[in-house]
Order: structure tokens, then C-alpha cells, then sequence
């Protein structure tokens, strides 16, 4: 379990830095004087960019060697901290966001995640697996709520008559300096976790090499793919920095009070993790996935709705409680239900749903949040809307499976 530990710990460091970032991001665009939609753009841009990495990485992974792979992934991601931190030549930004890993959500999206969820479902089998899946979401969590903390502190330390301008740079220097920690992490992981030669699932033809081979499991994962693509689009449109953006621009929050805020958010979303495994023994990984998100997307359509930023905030901090409940247990269904030899190709496939549905939503957030739209809260209330429809198709396409044949998955 040492290269497990390692994966979690390096999940948790780009975590923490993507939880600065989500909050330092939207005011120092801001302040750079981009507006919301030149904003919103470049979270799309960056979500598009993770798409078309995702989807190299689901044919190519495993025969580069995941190791090297996250290496080369980690040091891109130094690249772009440093491109954000120090030039401001908006087609620039544009072209790190695409190329790199700008962390601007507490819900990865970027390369990385098919290529541990693949290790790290080698790691375990059955309930062992899935709490193996929320001690890594448990981690991340934790340190992104400490990095969305860590992101209060440029405006402490202007108190003291330090230039802001320059603490936000240093940020960002920050972001690139975790970068580079997972970097070596990951190239000390043991060649236990690399793909075996000949274990490696045979390349299908040329006009179907769009998505990575998956001749046992094409048919569940394709319509896991569709429903997560879904919800990934409606997340896309709240996605930590536009929603840093919607309280910044609604209720006029300061850094300090958005640092507190998503530290508080993220910390419940990794206590919440806790109960996980223990809902998915009892209810089951679907009714578990259902059943805790329905009722926090109701929450967050709410919260738009509130007069003042404490009742917003307070709302949003309840939602947080049941919002992040479905994600290990999905992670952990997903690799249930895939051949061993298919998971690294599974995991590519699902997270190129999710970054394919959440590349374009971030720049319509970016338009209804501009001018007398931001009253109206439209992204959070699209969102809530969307994310409901989606739990309730994700039932009614999966109720009927079995929980013997998830269990038989789990084994594995």
C-alpha cells in the first residue's frame, strides 16, 4: 500500500494548490481587469485543454508508463503557475490554460485522475476499494479546504503594508513549487504500478481510436460516460472560481472572506467523505450516489435567492455536507463494474465525459454573471437544475442493475 499512500498524498498536495488558486484566481483576473466572460473563458479554455489531454491519456498512459506520465503532467502544471503568476498577455493565458493545469475548481478535472483512479482500483477489491477511493477524495478535500485558507493570507499580509499585487504573484509561486513536489513524488511510485506489457488491451480500428479501447465494457461505460457528461456540464457552470466570482461580484466578498468561506466548504465536503463507505455498505454504491446528491443540488438553487452573503454563504456550506458524497462512491462503482484490464481506459473514457460536458459551461457562467444578470444568481439556479435531472436518469438507467453484479466488480 506505499504506492497508494504516495497517490493520495499526491492527489492531496495538487489539491491544496488547485484550492488557492480557485480562490486567488478570480480577484487577481479581476483586478488584472478581465471581465467576467474573458474569465469565464479561460476556465473553458483550461477545461478543454484537460479534455484533450484526458483523452491522450487514455490511449497512450499505460505504454509511455504512468509513472513518466504524471511527471510530464506535474511539471506542466509548474509551467502554468508560474505563466499566471508573472505575465499577463491575455493570448498568453490563454495558451498555458490550454496547455497546462489550472487548478479552478474543487472538483479535478485535469489528466491525473484516470491514471491514479486506475492504480489505485488495483489497490484494493470490494468495500476495501471503495474506502480506499474516499480516504483519496478525503485527503484532497482537506487540502483543498487548506488551500482555499492559505489564499486569505495576500490580503493579511497587504495589512501590513506588503504589495498585494506581489502576495498574489507569490501565490502563484506557490502553485508551481507543489507542482514540482508531486513531480517527485510520482517518480519515486514502484514499477508495481505500471501496466504490464502484455496485459495491455489491443488497439481497435483507426475510426473508433477517438476514445481508448474497451472491448469488454464499451456499453456501461459509454452510458456512465453520457450521464456524467451531464453533470460535469451543470458543474462546470459553479466551478470554485466562478463561484468565488458570483459572491466577489453579488455580495461584494473580499479575499478574506472567500479564503474562509471555501475553507469551511471544502472541509465539510472531506468530513462528509467519511460517511461514504459506510452509506455504500448500507444503501448500496447507486442509491448512495443518488440519494445524498438530489437534495444538495435542490440546496444550491437555493442559494442565489438569498438577500445577504452570510445566508448565501450558510446555505452553501449545508449543500457541501451532501454535494461530494457521490464521488468516491461513483469512482468506486465505475471500477466495479469495467474489466481489470479496462480500468485506466474506463477512467479516460468518464473523465472525458466530464471534461468534454464541463469545457463549454464555464463561459456561459461568465456571461450571466456580467451586469444586472449577477442579481439573479442564473448559473447556480442552471446548475442545481441540471444536476437533478441527472441523478434522476442516472436511476432510472442503473436501478435495475443488480447489486450482486457490483459486488462480483468489486472483487476484481
Amino acid at each position: 500500500m506505499r504506492d497508494g499512500r504516495r497517490i493520495i498524498l499526491m492527489r492531496g498536495l495538487r489539491q491544496g494548490a488547485y484550492g488557492l488558486l480557485a480562490v486567488v484566481l478570480a480577484i487577481a483576473l479581476t483586478r488584472d481587469g478581465f471581465s467576467p466572460a474573458a474569465i469565464g473563458a479561460l476556465v473553458a479554455v483550461s477545461l478543454v485543454g484537460d479534455f484533450l489531454g484526458t483523452l491522450i491519456i487514455g490511449h497512450y498512459a499505460d505504454r509511455w508508463g504512468r509513472r513518466r506520465t504524471l511527471v510530464a503532467l506535474a511539471l506542466l502544471m509548474a509551467l502554468t503557475g508560474l505563466i499566471f503568476g508573472f505575465l499577463h498577455w491575455y493570448p498568453l493565458l490563454l495558451l498555458a490554460a490550454f496547455g497546462g493545469t489550472l487548478g479552478t475548481s474543487n472538483s479535478e478535472t485535469a489528466p491525473f485522475l484516470p491514471i491514479e483512479q486506475a492504480m489505485l482500483g488495483s489497490q484494493g477489491s470490494g468495500a476495501g476499494r471503495t474506502a480506499l477511493f474516499a480516504r483519496y477524495n478525503l485527503v484532497a478535500s482537506i487540502a483543498g479546504a487548506c488551500g482555499a485558507l492559505i489564499a486569505g493570507l495576500p490580503a493579511l499580509l497587504a495589512q501590513n503594508g506588503l504589495p498585494f499585487d506581489t502576495l498574489l504573484a507569490g501565490a502563484f509561486c506557490l502553485y508551481a513549487l507543489v507542482a514540482l513536489v508531486v513531480a517527485w513524488q510520482a517518480a519515486r511510485l514502484s514499477t508495481v504500478v505500471e501496466v504490464k506489457a502484455g496485459a495491455l488491451p489491443e488497439q481497435g480500428a483507426l475510426w473508433w481510436r477517438l476514445i481508448p479501447p474497451l472491448p469488454h465494457s464499451r456499453g456501461i461505460v459509454a452510458r456512465l460516460a453520457a450521464l456524467f457528461s451531464v453533470d460535469a456540464f451543470a458543474g462546470g457552470l459553479i466551478g470554485q472560481t466562478l463561484l468565488a466570482l458570483f459572491f466577489h461580484l453579488r455580495f461584494g466578498a473580499d479575499l478574506e472572506m472567500l479564503a474562509a468561506l471555501f475553507f469551511c466548504a471544502n472541509l465539510l465536503s472531506a468530513l462528509s467523505f467519511l460517511a461514504a463507505p459506510w452509506l455504500a455498505r448500507r444503501f448500496g454504491l447507486l442509491n448512495t450516489m443518488v440519494f445524498t446528491h438530489l437534495p444538495s443540488n435542490i440546496l444550491l438553487m437555493l442559494v442565489p435567492l438569498m438577500p445577504t452573503f452570510p445566508l448565501a454563504a450558510a446555505l452553501l456550506l449545508v449543500r457541501q455536507c451532501l454535494s461530494q458524497l457521490d464521488v468516491p462512491t461513483r469512482q468506486a462503482y465505475t471500477m466495479a463494474l469495467v474489466d481489470p484490464s479496462e480500468r485506466t481506459a474506463a477512467a479516460s473514457v468518464t473523465s472525458l465525459a466530464r471534461s468534454a460536458g464541463s469545457a463549454t459551461s464555464p463561459i456561459l457562467a461568465g456571461v450571466l454573471l456580467q451586469g444586472p444578470l449577477i442579481v439573479l444568481g442564473l448559473p447556480l439556479l442552471l446548475a442545481g437544475g441540471l444536476k437533478a435531472a441527472y441523478d434522476v436518469a442516472l436511476w432510472a438507467v442503473f436501478h435495475r442493475v443488480p447489486e450482486d453484479v457490483v459486488t462480483k466488480g468489486q472483487e476484481g
